[in-house]
């Protein structure tokens, strides 16, 4: 992690910085954990200078005297570098507590787990990647959908998390967290590396830095092809690049980057268990060889940032351009019996997003006094427009479309405003007040007039935190905040109901909410005074005026009842040696939901919510020939029904690595992933489908498995 250079001291071990020194660190902290930018430095007049200076690699060190909340934290390049990764977003698996699987094929946005949520596709967890928001609202499969696959591993110099509503900055979608992912600006070398694996998975990459113009020219090139496992093999294309131009620092100075990516797949989607019992498919068969999707996305964007002693000004723009067309099939015949008596089309559904985003992030920091004391204020402002050319939902046949649902144009405009002041009241003791404010205007165009409707909302949200210490390198913190995410803006304006397939075809319907309120607490406590070991441990609650769930039939997620979460969170990291560094984290939680009206739908469990999650590992850098990674990850079962009466299974993972440097320059690798083999599932629902031959619906547990041991080699040649 990136601290100032004070930090290798006093940071490092805890230590409290000098009277005036904490609020303008932590303001710095604070932004960079959304715009992506990282103070660093010595003091000047009790405000950190600008140069960074790396320190260390862990989540949790330095982060005593700056951090506002026991469960935000940084990762570093340092800790990705020696990880085995079976896809790109596994890297926000360094977040402690969080999961990444797949239901579908790889192209496919991966679905996300923490803090007792199943949060599908990205909803309720916010990210960024170079300033630029990753999640869609009213997209085609899902809100808040968060496709990180376009991200390149080997390009992140850090990652910047937060948990819970507690941060004035970050708006939409981030109730269970956030996180803001960042390139180098310059890499040490140029470098060419491949990667062959078994299943037909071919990786190449080429990346390099060079001087242009007075400044840093990084460029990437990315080509990745894969069948995978499946008895449909997957025919994964997926197309990648990158040219950012850069000069200064992330503090005083600029960048622009361009971005482009392309994927095509077919896909295996989860399938009835009963189908793979019964001798029907394989463990790894498929029921409907024509799914799978294409997917494409290009970008600029511009960040520049400049600080003097007085204050910190960061602007950033971006626009974006996206498309993804998405075929599916989740319950095979049960939709086309009940429309037409027969399966001869079966149930596969087209899902078609095009959107153009466009952003603007404006913010100020001041360093100042208050009462005379030391402190900060920031205002900020966050624009984003997205215009949704086309989103629509179509019964399908072979990738053919015979029966449109609904098709939308939708334009959805945001403006957020938000303030912070932190106060540095003792030594021991400094607060940070926030308070955030968000204006929405829906404006949607449907294909069923009745649907077609503009509308506006607009939610505020406070924010506080108390942070005590440190005494004997340990600080204690305080948080409650309030956050938020918004619904799909069709839900929003539809009057009556849609879809043909629905006996209530054509009744009323209530629209749904536009902005749900949730609001959190946490208490929490870091410390290093153990040498080399930085422990964060934390309790939570967040409640959530409006829970999304995933449909099966639909492919996508509904509003249903409020809900109540709770939790206990621990974080370990470890450095015994500079080579060496471990991590241990454990989540434990809690999601039911609340009101009279669940209880009288039968029960109160949110299904697929997280409940247990462990990982653990260690990487090692010899500094000479030998690098290695080992990991482990457990992912606990789950209640499936809201009565708690079906529950998945636990999965139990450990992919390993180990590298040698062959020559200067020259490296070679090896990845094990799922060293066991242990044959488990990525993900379980549970919902009715209909096979061929069966006479009517049948509830049951739907599968996608845990891809099985996978062996890849890597060569690297700085040029």
């Amino acid at each position: 992690m990136s601290v100032s250079a004070l930090g290798s001291s006093a940071l490092g071990s805890g230590g409290p910085l000098p009277r005036g020194a904490r609020p303008a660190a932590r303001a710095l902290v604070s932004i960079a954990l959304v715009c992506g930018l990282t103070p660093g430095g010595a003091l000047a007049g009790g405000i950190p200078t600008l140069e960074t200076v790396v320190v260390g690699g862990g989540p949790e060190e330095g982060l005593i005297g700056l951090a506002g909340a026991a469960t935000e934290g940084t990762v570093s390049a340092r800790q990705l570098e020696n990880r085995p990764l079976l896809r790109p977003a596994e890297v926000l698996e360094l977040i402690p507590g969080l999961i990444v699987s797949q239901h579908s094929g790889d192209g496919k946005a991966n679905q996300y787990y923490l803090r007792g949520f199943n949060l599908d596709h990205g909803t309720d967890f916010a990210t960024r990647v170079m300033g630029m928001p990753v999640n869609l609202p009213t997209h085609a499969h899902g809100q808040g959908y968060s496709d990180l696959q376009f991200l390149i591993p080997e390009l992140v110099e850090r990652m910047q998390y937060r948990k819970g509503p507690y941060a004035a900055e970050v708006g939409d979608f981030a109730a269970a967290g956030s996180a803001s992912i960042d390139y180098f600006r310059k890499l040490e070398a140029p470098f060419a590396q491949l990667t062959v694996g078994e299943r037909a998975y071919r990786r190449g990459l080429l990346a390099g830095s060079p001087e242009f113009g007075g400044g840093n020219l990084l460029y990437a090139l990315e080509w990745t092809g894969n069948d995978g496992p499946w008895s449909l093999p997957e025919n994964l294309a997926r197309l990648n690049g990158l040219l950012r131009l850069s000069q200064g620092s992330r503090d005083n100075g600029w960048s622009l980057a361009a971005m482009a990516y392309s994927a095509r797949w077919n896909a295996t989607d989860q399938v009835p268990r009963r189908a793979i019992d019964a001798g029907l498919i394989g463990r790894f068969g498929n029921l409907n060889p024509t799914d799978g999707g294409r997917t494409r996305r290009s970008s600029l964007s511009g960040e520049w940032s400049a600080r003097d002693a007085g204050g910190w000004t960061r602007l950033n723009a971006y626009a974006i351009d996206y498309s993804l067309d998405l075929w599916s099939d989740f319950s095979f015949c049960l939709n086309d019996m009940a429309l037409t008596g027969s399966c001869q089309r079966g149930d596969q559904f087209h899902q078609a997003d095009r959107r153009k985003v466009y952003g603007l992030d404006a913010a100020r920091s001041w360093f100042g006094t208050l009462a005379g004391r030391p402190a900060d204020f920031t205002l900020g402002v966050q624009t984003r427009h997205d215009r949704i050319g086309r989103v629509a939902l179509s019964l399908s046949s072979a990738r053919q479309d015979y029966l449109a649902i609904r098709s939308d144009e939708v334009a959805q405009s945001s403006v957020g405003l938000f303030g912070e002041a932190l106060v540095q009241w003792h030594d021991k003791f400094r607060s940070i007040l926030g308070l955030r404010s968000d204006h929405y205007h829906f404006d949607v165009h449907s294909s069923l007039a009745q649907n077609s409707g503009k509308l506006q909302d607009q939610i505020t949200s406070p924010k506080l935190a108390l942070i005590f210490g440190p005494w004997a390198q340990t600080e204690y913190y305080a948080n409650l905040g309030f956050g938020f995410h918004s619904n799909d803006a069709r839900g929003v304006t539809t009057r009556i109901n849609p879809d043909p397939r629905d006996p209530a075809y054509l009744s009323p319907v209530r629209p749904v909410t536009p902005l749900v309120r949730a609001r959190g607490y946490e208490l929490g406590v870091r410390s290093a005074i153990v040498p080399g070991l930085h422990t964060a441990l934390a309790l939570w609650r967040l409640d959530l005026a409006s829970e999304l769930v995933f449909v099966g039939d639909a492919g996508s997620t509904e509003p249903s009842f409020p809900s109540r979460r709770s939790g206990i969170e621990w974080a370990n990291y470890w450095t015994p040696t500079p080579g060496l560094i471990v991590d241990a984290d454990l989540a434990l939680s809690r999601a039911r939901y609340t009101g009279a009206e669940a209880a009288l739908a039968g029960g109160r469990h949110v299904p697929g919510a997280l409940e247990k999650s462990f990982s653990a590992g260690a990487t090692y850098d010899s500094q000479a020939r030998w690098t290695a990674g080992l990991r482990l990850r457990y992912f606990g079962p789950r209640a499936l029904v809201e009565d708690n009466s079906v529950r998945s299974g636990a999965s139990t993972l450990v992919n390993a690595r180990l590298g040698y440097r062959v020559a200067p320059g020259s490296s070679l690798s090896v990845e094990v992933l799922n060293l066991f083999d242990s044959r488990v599932s990525d993900i379980d629902y549970y919902y009715a489908s209909q096979l061929r031959g069966e006479a009517q619906p049948v509830e049951g547990i739907h599968t996608h498995p845990a891809e099985p041991r996978s062996l890849r080699v890597s060569l690297r040649v700085r040029y």
